[in-house]
């Protein structure tokens, strides 16, 4: 007769596990599994709640959910549910696409406010260009000028980058000839764009058939750029949604349709879910059906502050947080990859790197706050800076996520295994050789993924910035690193306490909460992608 014990073999008090229960084991999954559900469950309920004031989806008409339900609903279940019987990878194929359109079409949107209003597309291309040369200038020393040594070549690379940024875009932005602005961003990003997708398309065909892919891509990204005014859209946002949206997405899903032959399909349902939208927009705006009265919409997205719930918008703010991790990625990225390299590749075990490691682990647990009070004693009292500005906001949030991405840049790096070093060693490589060309590279996707999950706790963050003296509302967008900046949060923050009213409450609150969960959960399903992709590659 079968118990709820088992002893064997290893299961002794003296030697080995002691007495093994099944009962005790299944009661703990149990319990973890009721505490998972408890909290998924409670945070669900709080998100629902949330999302029910913001969007109101009560208020639709009945006409308008039974249009979507024909022909965006029914459609989509049908085809998923036969796609699910069939062929799942097809199914999570078309998912993909979907999902990867509508993230990149929401920070396409942050990507054309900063074109639009915060830095003009002459100013990024001055430093751009500048960039380009003082880049290509180092790449030129430390090729063709081995011969020298390493302080001269390091001195040389100096001189040409402080030339590069300091001499040259007064000399560029002097030019009497310029390309208008929508051309200069789909030159820039569209490059970017084309860049990428003729790498992907060379690792196919071959070098001459990712030339010409990249070729006909800026060509398609620049003639829909100058398109754009002709449907309404502007040539600077144009190029901005060709370059970040529809084109990365099209060539994910051409580039999936070529690898994958047999999972084609799922691209159908990627068809009647994107179908199914247009069709019932058609629709419901062709039959007068009234939607959601919704707060989460245009107008809130692209005004700023009232004094009246049903006014008040969050678009300063979006562009304040969009400039805090601008300024954050730059500070902490090449911090913190630094530091991780040092202290895995190049630092010796001993009692001072062991008191860093411990230290470096409990400045990431400390609160935010504490980090907010630094800010204001570093670069406010001491240094003498003015309060509430994007460099201050964005050097103090580097602060907290710092010691995050140091973790996280080492757990890259002590991942890869130690085997791929000792070759690169025994090949006559250099340390510093072996951490560019071996380690690094298989360390990035693990960095980049901490960076990221980083970044969305900072974008979070309300109290270091009320600490440093942030302004709560903004009525028009940061323009320079020394221009005041507000937040999300902030904003957040101060429609719920300073503007604390009945409409504040149950408009203006929820669906700038709404907004920012958006946001975070957009970032972290990135860092999750990107994990996924570059494991399975692995």
């Amino acid at each position: 007769m079968a118990t709820g014990t088992d002893t064997g073999p290893g299961t002794d008090t003296a030697g080995g596990f002691g007495q093994v229960s099944r009962t005790v084991g299944v009661v703990f999954r149990y319990l973890l599994l009721a505490a998972t559900m408890f909290g998924i469950v409670t945070l669900a309920v709080l998100l629902v709640y949330v999302a029910n004031d913001a969007i109101q989806p009560l208020t639709a008409d009945p006409g308008w959910y039974l249009t979507f339900f024909v022909t965006l609903v029914l459609p989509t279940g049908v085809a998923g549910a036969v796609l699910a019987r069939r062929n799942p990878a097809a199914l999570r194929l078309g998912a993909g696409v979907v999902a990867i359109l509508a993230v990149s079409l929401l920070f396409s949107g942050g990507v054309a406010m900063v074109f639009v209003d915060i830095v003009s597309p002459i100013l990024w291309l001055t430093y751009l260009l500048s960039l380009a040369v003082g880049f290509a200038g180092v790449v030129a020393i430390e090729r063709f000028d081995r011969r020298l040594p390493f302080l001269a070549r390091f001195g040389l690379s100096a001189a040409v980058l402080a030339v590069a940024l300091f001499v040259l875009p007064g000399i560029i932005w002097r030019s009497p000839v310029f390309p208008t602005d929508g051309l200069i961003v789909g030159l820039t990003l569209g490059g970017v764009t084309a860049a990428l997708v003729g790498r992907g398309a060379a690792a196919r065909r071959g070098r001459r058939a990712g030339l010409a892919v990249g070729g006909l891509v800026l060509v398609a990204i620049l003639a829909g750029t100058m398109a754009g005014p002709a449907v309404g859209v502007d040539s600077v946002p144009a190029a901005v949604l060709l370059s970040v949206a529809f084109v990365p997405t099209g060539a994910y899903a051409a580039g999936a349709a070529i690898d994958r032959p047999q999972d084609r399909t799922g691209l159908g349902f990627a068809g009647v879910v994107l179908g199914g939208v247009v069709v019932g927009a058609v629709a419901v705006d062709a039959l007068g059906f009234a939607g959601p009265q919704s707060w989460v919409n245009w107008g809130f997205l692209t005004n700023a502050h009232s004094g009246t719930a049903a006014n008040a918008g969050l678009y300063p703010a979006i562009g304040g947080s969009i400039l805090l991790m601008a300024t954050v990625a730059l500070l902490s990225f090449p911090l913190g990859v630094g530091a991780a390299v040092y202290l895995e590749e190049y630092a010796p075990r001993n009692r001072f790197t062991r008191f860093i490691d411990v230290n470096i682990s409990n400045l990431a647990g400390v609160p935010s706050v504490v980090y907010g009070l630094l800010g204001l004693g570093v670069f406010v009292t001491y240094l003498g800076q003015p309060t509430g500005t994007v460099l201050i906001g964005g050097a103090t949030l580097a602060l907290l996520i710092l010691p995050i991405v140091i973790i996280s840049s080492r757990e890259a790096i002590r991942g890869v295994p130690d085997d791929l070093r000792q070759a690169s060693y025994g090949m006559g490589a250099t340390r510093w050789q072996t951490v560019k060309n071996v380690v690094l590279p298989r360390a990035f996707p693990g960095i980049l993924t901490g960076t990221i999950l980083a970044l969305g706790r900072a974008i979070g963050e309300t109290a270091p910035l009320i600490m440093i003296g942030a302004p709560n509302v903004l009525f028009s967008l940061p323009t320079e690193l020394s221009s005041k900046v507000s937040a999300m949060p902030l904003q957040v923050y101060a429609w719920a306490s300073l503007f604390a009213s009945e409409d504040f409450y149950t408009k203006a609150v929820p669906a700038g909460v709404v907004v920012l969960l958006v946001v975070l959960l957009s970032m972290n399903s990135i860092a999750i992608v990107l994990r996924n992709r570059y494991e399975d590659e692995g």
